[in-house]
């Protein structure tokens, strides 16, 4: 079944006078290494300019302090490693004494691609019974470790060329029938998919919805760790996995179509994107008034 904007509209999250943080959920955020602070920073951000109650990131606690002087508004839960500045195996203990008191978990920002982080990374979803949005690097070991056992409630982001080596299929193929391997890698993973590119495709192997905003601006590195950022917010408050996809790539690109305006497809960062996200929320809230 065709998924429409005015589907989504009837379920955006709804703001409440008589509420607190709480309210509006809570997001462990695992990301980030010594070579990607920016995308545990991105990633981070993003959920909470959505409208988030409270975002918690967890990443090497050699990072940790740079981090926190950058941005106060995130928590910090700093994760000891053998390998300086690279989350590995040991944080799955760390992390297991924390998950309960999350609503949902987005991994794989910034994670790098060693081998202990793989390792880290499946043990982890293979034991987390939490609603999981995975993007990067995250996909990145799943393909490589051929672990398909994701949890229940799972959002996958691929670009086209994660989506090749989670499907074993050639990045022209999958180009030339996009909502096609959508839905396979929805089927084989059990899980959303969430295939970005011009037209991100959004699917549960079922119903697709077919995104129209967004341009060249978001071609650039960061953009993903922001659209992780969004989907994972928007789950916070609302609780539904495929409305927070789809409405998550709606509202990435959206803001990208009004930044642009100031910043041109050139020139737009992934930073800069961030401070469109509640522009890109007031032109729905317009909507959803007319």
């Amino acid at each position: 079944m065709r998924i429409g904007l005015n589907d989504l509209l009837k379920n955006f999250p709804k703001r409440l006078e008589d509420s607190h943080k709480g309210t509006y959920g809570k997001i462990l955020n695992i990301a980030g290494s010594k070579y990607f602070p920016g995308a545990a920073i991105l990633s981070s951000l993003s959920a909470l300019k959505v409208g988030a109650g409270y975002v918690t990131l967890a990443c090497p606690e050699q990072i940790a302090q740079s981090i926190i002087s950058y941005c106060p508004d995130i928590t910090i839960l700093p994760l000891q490693s053998e390998n300086t500045g690279i989350i590995d195996i040991n944080s799955v203990k760390i992390l297991s004494e924390y998950i309960t008191k999350f609503d949902v978990i987005s991994v794989g920002s910034g994670l790098t691609t060693e081998l202990c982080t793989q390792n880290f990374i499946v043990d982890f979803l293979g034991s987390v019974q939490k609603p999981v949005i995975i993007d990067a690097d995250g996909l990145n070991a799943i393909a490589a470790q051929n672990f398909n056992k994701l949890p229940q409630q799972t959002i996958i982001t691929p670009h086209p060329m994660e989506l090749s080596r989670l499907l074993n299929i050639s990045v022209k193929e999958i180009q030339s029938e996009r909502e096609k391997f959508a839905i396979s890698a929805s089927k084989k993973y059990n899980c959303i998919t969430v295939l970005k590119g011009k037209n991100t495709i959004v699917t549960d192997g079922f119903d697709i919805y077919v995104n129209t905003t967004g341009n060249s601006a978001l071609a650039k590195a960061g953009s993903g760790d922001v659209l992780t950022g969004i989907i994972s917010g928007l789950y916070a408050q609302s609780g539904k996995l495929f409305d927070s996809a789809a409405f998550g790539t709606y509202i990435h690109g959206l803001a990208a179509d009004i930044a642009i305006s100031e910043f041109t497809e050139y020139g737009l960062l992934a930073s800069e994107l961030l401070r469109f996200i509640p522009k890109a929320i007031e032109k729905i809230i317009g909507f959803l008034k007319a």
